[in-house]
């Protein structure tokens, strides 16, 4: 009987952890099936500093949106509000448009930098702001 521990759930919602998600990648194999829920999501890494979440929210306008940041936990709630569409019948409903919370874990130093909504899809751009007081420090050695 093998033993396999999945810790997706704990790669995809954490951003910010690079060293720390190498270093369980190679040991433990990530089971990519319970990448389920909603909305869809990528996490992107530019380069070292700068990262991406984007998110497909469509149907969803700005003021359905809510980010905030509290700690080092990242909040997007979205929620439309009843338009009163009695009279509207759908043959075919696949947008969907219910609430939805989602929460991600951020790592020292990593900062939200800015949110743009558009064509359906909210980017949310973050950056690592490393003090310098705590970036490493070259001692050169004097003869």
């Amino acid at each position: 009987m093998s033993t396999r521990f999945n810790l997706t759930p704990l790669f995809r919602q954490s951003v910010g952890f690079d060293r720390f998600n190498d270093l369980f990648e190679n040991v433990f194999q990530r089971d990519e099936s319970s990448n389920t829920g909603y909305p869809p999501y990528n996490i992107e890494k530019s380069n070292e500093y700068d990262y991406v979440i984007t998110m497909a929210v469509a149907g969803f306008k700005d003021e359905d949106l809510d980010i905030s940041v509290k700690k080092d936990t990242l909040t997007v709630t979205g929620k439309i509000a009843e338009k009163g569409e009695e009279n509207t019948q759908y043959l075919y409903r696949g947008i969907a448009t219910r609430g939805f919370e989602r929460h991600f874990r951020l790592a020292d130093h990593v900062e939200v930098k800015s949110a743009k909504l558009e064509h359906g899809l909210l980017r949310i751009q973050l950056v690592r702001n490393i003090p310098k007081e705590e970036l490493v420090k070259k001692i050169s050695i004097n003869n």
